[in-house]
Parts: C-alpha cells; sequence; structure tokens
C-alpha cells in the first residue's frame, strides 16, 4: 500500500494546516453539502502534490461512477485551490462561471468551476450546480 492510500478524508483535513486562499472551510463546506444528499456514495482519493478529489456518485446512476468531482489542487500545498468538475449535461451556468473541458472528465466533455477566492456566493453557486447533478443522476 503507498502512503496516499492511507490518507482517509478526515486525516487530510486534520493535517490540513496552512491555507493562504482559505479553502479548507469552502472544501468543508462542499463535503458536508454532498454528505446531506440521500443515496450518495462518496470517495476520497489522494494524490498528494497532484490532488485530494472527492467523487460522489448517486445510487440511481448506471451510466457513470460520479456526478460531481471537488479536487483540492495540490501542487502548492500552501496555495490550494477548488475545481469542481460536473458532466456537462447534468447542470446549467447561468453565470457562465464554469470552463467547459472538452473530454475532461473521465474522457466526456465537463464543466469545472475553479474556487480559490473564498467566497460563499461563489461556493454557494456550485452548491447549486451540485444540486442540479444530484437531481440529473437520480434520473440515470
Amino acid at each position: 500500500m503507498t502512503d496516499s492510500q492511507n490518507i482517509t478524508i478526515d486525516s487530510f483535513i486534520s493535517d490540513w494546516n496552512t491555507d493562504s486562499n482559505n479553502m479548507k472551510d469552502d472544501f468543508i463546506s462542499l463535503k458536508t453539502h454532498l454528505e446531506s444528499k440521500s443515496n450518495v456514495k462518496i470517495v476520497f482519493n489522494a494524490r498528494p502534490g497532484v490532488s485530494y478529489s472527492l467523487r460522489a456518485a448517486h445510487s440511481a446512476q448506471k451510466k457513470r461512477s460520479l456526478f460531481v468531482m471537488v479536487d483540492v489542487i495540490d501542487d502548492d500545498p500552501d496555495n490550494r485551490w477548488l475545481s469542481v468538475c460536473f458532466y456537462g449535461e447534468m447542470i446549467t451556468d447561468p453565470d457562465e462561471q464554469g470552463d467547459l473541458i472538452p473530454g475532461g472528465l473521465l474522457g466526456e466533455d465537463g464543466y469545472c468551476f475553479d474556487h480559490d477566492t473564498a467566497s460563499e456566493s461563489g461556493i454557494n453557486y456550485i452548491k447549486g450546480r451540485i444540486d442540479e447533478a444530484y437531481s440529473s443522476a437520480g434520473k440515470e
């Protein structure tokens, strides 16, 4: 087993001390929002130095292994930021805050929302996209 396989979500959060961008609280807020959803399985994938990911899947999903991927980008642990990605047809982006990534989410077109400045309005916008994706995933 590698060190990354031994990292749990709880140990990752408790060991996250340096946070100049104030992303820890926003990450916890998104994690808590996902945990509040019924019929959702969350998998944590640690790749130290690259990213730490929450991958959430709805139990009704048959075609895909997730409906949202919340990445903590770890290329500079002192300045982590969030990238939250969805399959393109599972959400809307009324304020055009996301970036279309052709083939960028497990080989399919996706929208990613980069969140690098702590902001309640920014995190609430992402939560709205999570709610849309969750609803879409429940219909797959």
